[in-house]
């Protein structure tokens, strides 16, 4: 079977190939001749070699010239995220719900529900949306909101790209027992 990449004959060729059987001078009856030509599988029939002058083009300097890419639609890969709600915040977010989720379903083409039972906002991309970054600048919207960022602050986040909220937790520090005594001169 010849491999699927090699340029195939013409199927004027194969038709001439075709119409001639194999000679069947077979004495000994052991001896088997099978043509090639002849088992040539129906899908690799229609295919028909390309014309050469569709083959690559080089410009005067040497460098091969391509055609133009096609679009080819991007592979759609949903992602999910959670972003869990402290309880002092809880009530802060029922009350601006309604301010909260249209920045992210119309801006940012995000689904989003808010799970009252398991105390979380859950965000998914859809087949719309079209920033790969836009689930991170979701979460990063209502976290900030949940760390206390007004709403207008945290609607910031979506629409500028280098804008990030880094937080970290300090623990408190031991207190020192006994006296501490200052000299001031």
């Amino acid at each position: 079977m010849p491999a699927p990449t090699a340029l195939l004959r013409r199927p004027e060729e194969l038709a001439e190939a075709e119409a001639t059987p194999p000679s069947q001078d077979n004495d000994y009856g052991d001896e088997i001749m099978v043509d090639a030509t002849s088992t040539v599988p129906s899908a690799q029939q229609e295919i028909v070699a390309e014309p050469l002058h569709s083959a690559m083009h080089v410009d005067e300097e040497g460098r091969p010239k391509f055609l133009p890419a096609k679009d080819v639609e991007k592979s759609l890969r949903i992602e999910t995220r959670k972003v869990l709600i402290p309880p002092n915040r809880l009530t802060g977010l029922k009350s601006n719900w309604p301010k909260i989720y249209p920045p992210l379903v119309e801006h940012l083409k995000l689904q989003v529900r808010m799970n009252f039972s398991a105390r979380a906002v859950e965000m998914r991309t859809s087949r719309y949306t079209v920033d790969s970054g836009a689930l991170q600048k979701g979460e990063d919207f209502v976290r900030a909101f949940c760390l206390g960022f007004d709403l207008e602050d945290a609607i910031a986040m979506l629409r500028l790209d280098d804008l990030y909220i880094e937080t970290y937790f300090h623990p408190q520090v031991p207190k020192w027992m006994g006296t501490v005594s200052v000299k001031t001169d």
